[in-house]
């Protein structure tokens, strides 16, 4: 059970602090381009280098515009090989530094990279056991990913936190109240992406609008609905919303899976939470009174320590028994 410390049990203080305070190096990576069937490929950033023996391997998903930059990244890293894990982070696409070929992103609900990478991973490193972790956006990826797999995985364990399992809420609740201060951080950087692409590709023609239309949006679901479900085959992005979202895929899951979530999430509601019929006997659901979104920060202020890294580790270290 998560216990915060009194100072540290605002929402927005859990989900900010990690962000803003946590001082960390940056850990040494090996980087390894993973070439898609499309033509594009995604940078799978290795923790020190790619593994040669059979240690059991984690496999990273970040969060929207996440990277290897992203503390939560940084610090797993670091504790997973101190549980005796080799660990890689798969950016999604352009999420890594380096602009992808293609017009298209990256979304939700697009499982196809991941599950040709973990596969691929699965022949190159047949002694070796494979996890998955998955943040937020991740962890909704990751979710469905598993439901469309079933009995397939070749997983032996996967942990989703504070993800986003039915998108049109968490695109509602973060245009509302204080929640809209991430919803403007997080929209610059998707905006600042997509313009990019201009330089490349003849987007307006593509997408229909023109970079000025892209700067004046303002909200998640519209940069969904012009942008990011059109680029990527849905009608609209409600169509995309009810399309992606996990929740519905869980229980179809066979593969042995945390789901770790907050009810003080600031980026959903608690009616993104699943029905006890709506999960599989193979998840197990934990959720913390506390804890804000991706945060499950202990101790105090001035001396913090990371329960999520210590809640990841016990579950993983279960597995390989």
């Amino acid at each position: 059970m998560f216990k915060p410390s009194f100072c540290l049990r605002n929402r927005h203080i859990q989900t900010l602090f990690p962000a803003l305070f946590r001082k960390q190096n940056q850990p040494k990576t090996q980087v390894e381009v993973f070439e898609l069937e499309d033509g594009d490929f995604v940078d799978c950033y290795w923790h020190k280098n790619i593994p040669q023996d059979n240690k059991d391997i984690v496999i990273l998903f970040h969060g929207l515009e996440g990277s290897y930059k992203s503390s939560y990244i940084k610090g797993i890293m670091v504790a997973l090989e101190s549980a005796g894990f080799h660990s890689v982070l798969m950016h999604f696409r352009g999420c890594s530094g380096r602009q992808n070929r293609l017009p298209r992103a990256y979304h939700s609900g697009d499982t196809a990279d991941a599950k040709a990478y973990i596969e691929s991973l699965a022949i190159k490193h047949s002694h070796s056991k494979l996890h998955a972790i998955g943040y937020s956006l991740g962890g909704n990826m990751l979710l469905k990913l598993l439901g469309e797999w079933k009995e397939n995985s070749p997983l032996q364990s996967a942990i989703s936190i504070s993800a986003p399992m039915q998108l049109d809420i968490s695109a509602a609740t973060i245009d509302s109240g204080f929640a809209k201060i991430y919803q403007k951080h997080l929209l610059k950087h998707l905006k600042n992406s997509l313009l990019e692409k201009y330089a490349k590709h003849d987007m307006k023609n593509i997408i229909g609008i023109s970079k000025k239309e892209v700067q004046n949006i303002a909200t998640i679901r519209d940069f969904d609905n012009l942008y990011t479900a059109k680029i990527h085959g849905f009608k609209t992005a409600e169509n995309y919303y009810k399309l992606s979202s996990a929740k519905q895929y869980l229980k179809h899951i066979k593969t042995k899976t945390l789901i770790l979530h907050a009810l003080d999430d600031p980026f959903m509601t608690n009616e993104i939470l699943p029905t006890k019929k709506e999960l599989s006997s193979h998840i197990e659901l934990q959720v913390e009174r506390y804890g804000g979104h991706v945060g499950f920060v202990s101790g105090t202020i001035f001396n913090p320590t990371y329960w999520l890294e210590k809640r990841i580790v016990d579950f993983l270290t279960n597995q390989k028994r």
